[in-house]
Formats: C-alpha cells, sequence, structure tokens
C-alpha cells in the first residue's frame, strides 16, 4: 500500500498545489496526519479522495515516503491511482 502526491499544477492564492492520494482511506489520513493537517482539509471529492497540498507539504509528504507521480510521465499509473480515489468518494456506489 502506498501514499502518492502529484506534480504541483494547480495556482491558487500564489502557490503550486497537488492532490496527496493513497491506496487506502486510511494511509491517506494518516499521511496528512503526520504532515500536520487536519481532517477537515480532506476532500471527499466525486473526482476522487484527496488532500490539496502546496510545495512545501509536497516536499514534506516526499520526505516521509510518498511516491511522486506526474501526470506527464506516468499517466497509466496517475489514471490508477485517481480510479483509487473515486472509488473512495463516500458517495461512490458500488456496482453490482
Amino acid at each position: 500500500m502506498s501514499v502518492y502526491v502529484d506534480d504541483p499544477v494547480t495556482l491558487w492564492r500564489g502557490q503550486r498545489w497537488a492532490h496527496l492520494m493513497a491506496d487506502t482511506l486510511d494511509e491517506l489520513h494518516a499521511m496528512a496526519a503526520r504532515l500536520g493537517m487536519p481532517r477537515r482539509a480532506f476532500q471527499d471529492k466525486r473526482s476522487g479522495a484527496h488532500y490539496d497540498v502546496n510545495e512545501a507539504l509536497r516536499d514534506e509528504a516526499l520526505r516521509l515516503g510518498a511516491i511522486a507521480i506526474s501526470r506527464h510521465r506516468d499517466r497509466e499509473q496517475v489514471r490508477a491511482i485517481i480510479r483509487i480515489a473515486r472509488a473512495q468518494w463516500s458517495g461512490h456506489a458500488a456496482g453490482p
């Protein structure tokens, strides 16, 4: 099981932001806690369960063992991780 962080490409409030995602919600929340992020920062989104992290938090996540993924180089891996994150959304209805 792993925690992942993508490229910091989204510009918001003068900073670049990335997405912290994981194979399981437990791993995701544990990493966020290690980064000092409050649970209210959790993004329980249809697009995928994640935390938004600025570049400094991304660097710290990598130092703590998160795996860097690139939407430019690792497209298939990123798609797979996003599928996992989407399946973790609380509104996700499991199929038959």
